[in-house]
């Protein structure tokens, strides 16, 4: 529980700010008797008594920037002052940040009352954690830096989880913390209220974390965190600083805003030359060449110089599951993840891999056979940003540390000409195409299924037809997860949020909050299952309040579905083949009772639908669109059905040790 009075701390600097200025004879009456401050447009309405009695003020418009601060304060003879909190805004605003996600508090308040006159917007969620899955949304969606804010002790405490999440995923965020006042913490004194290590913790758990010692150094350590948000694999950077820091005032230097080129590299990393003319080579003698993109082709914006380069290679695309939407998986290049036979034959099949901003991890078999050829048979080409994944989990013939965007711009252009094995690279590639279309049409045998409850294979699909190819996914849940993965199909780039890296229930809730205020021009639907919608639906009122005008899907099946059947495979194997499913009492706590979701979003101000066939679903996102506010759409589907997700098998083989 945060203390009662918290919220009136970051009022004391803000008043003592101008109790410490020295001002003209004539007015300092103005500010004897009481002084009312409201932030707002940078307006200070004060109330003060004079000779002639009572005066009140209104529109006295405040200095926006330290210049103006410093015209003032010469004609009033004094040293301009800044809030510690000011600093960091200001040197946020040079980097470009408009949006910043957290739940205010008034240990950070001299941070976020500076926001609106440096240009940057504050959204609010429910819960903290919520706050750290927005940032990191915003931050997929748009390539910018995402920030958010959590205050010290239990505010930092519920951010925990989105700092895993979110640094895990490899998103660019930066979280700025308070923490108890100087002197009483780091090291702490012994009971110190609301305090725990924030640095220690959140050090294990991400790219860096800082602590503030004084406001002397706060914003050469800003800097440095910015740094670190720009450097290398992105990921989560922490700034902790002591509210006494963020709250009091401090004489200005202009010195602390140089721009963020004298602090920083801002250009991307080039390719070595000789690096380039070795992959030429490579290339121009592979009879099978595949391109492998994971996240850094995302995080580098590189969506027409991947389809440019495979173009020239005449070599098919696949992907990790975090850069799924990459590429437009109708260029016939495109080899989808969802087509696990045709992805594996592809993997084996290759006698040179270019891979592109993947670590080649767990999901990707380690880059093992037999889902990939063996070493010896299959060349490798890394290219990575961050040398410490160059080589790691597969031997790479040539290791490139090197922005990926400038690594295919530079090959393309290279490769321009005739290119050599171009028969049998097609001749490859359609029979790719083949593979790729028969299992796609095993796979689309779900889509007859007119059952009731409906099938859940009917969801994704419905909801890309009502909603259009510039519709943003967000996934979420276990078997909803498999079923919106494999039924959705990626039109434009960057168009599907998930973590499929940690498989974070309930992230996609905030997440969508996000990823509609990334792109308020685009529509927005959550694809939920609804043990994963329980664990934050508050987020709707954050919708509702903020008018993000997100649709959530929420399948219904009121178990624990995924591991539901991994319980029943382990307690009775025979009879879950033959039935296909259990009763409660044969399993343990895999069964829940129902949320009427469609209740909930109502009771929060959304729109609220709840429907069990495909006809009713498609008409309830047509007006949920029509309704022009946040929509929950309560779906109830086939219980048994929904567990037996496509490729099962495959998931559960991931998880084991791959032999070659």
């Amino acid at each position: 529980m945060r203390p009662v009075n918290a919220s009136l701390r970051g009022i004391y600097p803000i008043r003592n700010q101008f109790d410490q200025m020295v001002l003209p004879h004539g007015l300092t009456k103005w500010f004897d008797r009481s002084v009312k401050l409201r932030y707002n447009a940078h307006i200070i309405e004060t109330r003060g008594e004079s000779s002639h009695g009572i005066i009140t003020r209104k529109e006295h418009t405040m200095p926006t920037n330290t210049s103006q601060l410093s015209n003032l304060s010469a004609k009033l003879g004094r040293t301009p002052t800044i809030n510690g909190g000011e600093i960091i805004t200001r040197l946020l605003a040079q980097e470009g940040v408009a949006q910043v996600f957290g739940i205010i508090d008034g240990t950070y308040f001299g941070f976020y009352e500076a926001f609106e006159r440096n240009g940057i917007a504050l959204t609010t969620p429910r819960h903290e954690t919520c706050a750290v899955h927005m940032a990191g949304a915003y931050a997929r969606l748009t390539g910018k830096l995402g920030v958010c804010m959590a205050s010290n002790g239990p505010g930092v405490a519920n951010a925990l989880p989105g700092v895993a999440v979110e640094h895990a995923e490899g998103n660019r965020v930066l979280l700025v913390t308070s923490s108890r006042r100087t002197g009483i913490s780091y090291p702490e004194r012994g009971g110190t209220f609301q305090y725990f290590p924030q640095t220690q913790v959140i050090g294990q758990m991400s790219k860096l974390s800082i602590a503030v010692p004084s406001v002397n150094r706060l914003a050469e350590l800003t800097r440095r965190a910015l740094r670190a948000c720009f450097s290398g694999r992105p990921g989560l950077v922490h700034l902790d600083v002591p509210e006494s820091v963020m709250n009091g005032s401090v004489q200005v230097d202009e010195r602390w805003f140089r721009s963020p080129g004298m602090s920083r590299a801002t250009t991307p990393m080039a390719v070595p030359p000789s690096q380039i003319l070795t992959a030429v080579q490579m290339l121009k003698e592979a009879k099978r060449p595949l391109i492998h993109a994971g996240s850094g082709v995302l995080h580098a914006g590189a969506f027409a110089e991947l389809v440019a380069l495979s173009e020239t290679l005449h070599a098919p695309i696949t992907t990790s599951w975090a850069a799924r939407a990459v590429v437009d998986e109708r260029h016939p290049n495109a080899l989808p993840m969802c087509l696990v036979g045709p992805l594996t034959q592809a993997r084996n099949e290759a006698d040179l891999v270019i891979v592109l901003g993947s670590r080649l991890g767990e999901t990707d078999f380690w880059g093992k056979a037999p889902y990939w050829a063996k070493p010896e048979d299959q060349q490798l080409i890394q290219v990575d940003i961050d040398d410490a994944v160059l080589g790691n989990n597969r031997p790479a013939d040539l290791a490139v540390q090197a922005d990926v965007k400038l690594f295919m711009k530079a090959m393309t252009a290279a490769l321009k000409g005739p290119t050599p094995r171009k028969t049998s690279r097609l001749k490859w590639m359609d029979k790719l195409e083949k593979a790729k279309a028969k299992r796609r049409a095993q796979l689309d045998k779900h889509l007859k299924k007119d059952t009731l409850p409906l099938h859940s294979s009917r969801v994704a699909g419905t909801c890309q037809d009502e909603l259009g190819d510039d519709a943003v996914l967000v996934i979420d849940g276990g078997n909803t997860a498999v079923w919106a993965n494999f039924f959705w199909q990626v039109r434009k780039p960057n168009t599907i949020l998930t973590t499929p890296k940690m498989g974070m229930l309930g992230a996609g809730v905030s997440q969508a909050v996000a990823a509609k205020i990334a792109r308020p021009d685009a529509p927005v639907v959550c694809v939920i299952g609804d043990g994963a919608m329980a664990f934050h639906q508050q987020e709707v009122e954050t919708a509702v309040r903020n008018e993000t005008n997100v649709i959530w899907v929420v399948l219904c099946d009121k178990q624990w579905g995924m591991v539901k059947m991994n319980q029943q495979f382990m307690l009775k194997p025979l009879k879950t083949l033959v039935n296909k499913s259990l009763s409660p009492e044969e399993t343990i706590n895999a069964d829940l009772h129902e949320i009427e979701f469609d209740q909930l979003g109502r009771a929060m101000g959304a729109h609220g639908e709840r429907v069990a066939d495909a006809a009713g679903l498609r008409s309830a996102i047509v007006r949920s669109v029509l309704a022009r506010k946040p929509a929950v759409i309560h779906v109830d589907v086939d219980p048994v059905a929904h567990m037996w997700a496509p490729e099962l098998r495959t998931f559960q083989a991931m998880h084991a040790e791959p032999a070659g």
